[in-house]
């Protein structure tokens, strides 16, 4: 579960990075029969077809964050995150029930930003492993971590490692220090000191550097522009 995780974080990220410029640059949405065609050569493996679904109906993302989020303080990230709702519906749909596309990809890409919005609140009052709960009789302070076992799956974590270390060495070998310090402060990717924090926004970054945030988009967008033409490279 954890790879295909990555796997679609990656894609959204790379997705979502090259053609997303604004709510009004988006590719325009595919006709009834455009799209009937597109799902059918999806469900035959057709990767060329699958990328032309997805990036034709990021117009439907940005629509959906506008429409049901009108009052969100970062609608980009929250069109981002949509994204990775668009790829699972574009991986998961199945034309023969006789449903529409766009239906059920609107259900995917409101989940995922639900999930978000869930997760952060459980994030808010969730007791961290680490965090202190009480103290031994020496005064020593115990933490859940101390109480119950890691539960690490290691076959997992190694493949994850595997998966993950091409994106890893794409970024170090393809990328400026400024633009590889600003790709792994937006996605909470370690930088080459070891260093590693939460993803930030767009307007986080341009705060911490003192730079605007137009700029810090300008350098994502080229960044992540190197990265795909590595991967197709490759």
């Amino acid at each position: 579960m954890g790879i295909l995780l990555l796997k679609l974080a990656l894609e959204n990220l790379l997705f979502f990075g090259l053609h997303f410029e604004g709510k009004n640059m988006f590719p325009k949405q595919l006709s009834p029969k455009e799209e009937a065609e597109c799902v059918r050569a999806v469900a035959e493996g057709d990767e060329a077809a699958r990328e032309k679904l997805i990036v034709h109906n990021l117009r439907l993302v940005a629509y959906i964050v506008n429409k049901n989020y009108p009052e969100a303080r970062d609608p980009d990230d929250l069109v981002s995150i949509g994204t990775i709702g668009l790829i699972r519906a574009v991986e998961t749909f199945d034309f023969r029930k006789g449903n529409q596309f766009s239906t059920y990809a609107s259900k995917c890409i409101d989940n995922q930003i639900k999930m978000h919005f869930r997760k952060i609140k459980h994030q808010l009052t969730e007791v961290y492993i680490n965090d202190p709960i009480e103290s031994d009789g020496e005064g020593n302070a115990l933490t859940l971590a101390d109480i119950f076992s890691s539960g690490v799956n290691v076959e997992n974590d190694v493949e994850l490692k595997i998966y993950s270390e091409k994106l890893y060495r794409f970024i170090r070998e393809e990328l400026t220090d400024r633009e590889r310090g600003i790709i792994c402060k937006r996605y909470g990717i370690p930088d080459l000191d070891g260093s590693v924090c939460k993803p930030l926004t767009q307007r986080e970054i341009a705060k911490e550097l003192g730079i605007s945030r137009s700029y810090i988009s300008r350098i994502e967008k080229r960044a992540l522009e190197k990265l795909r033409a590595r991967f197709e490279g490759e």
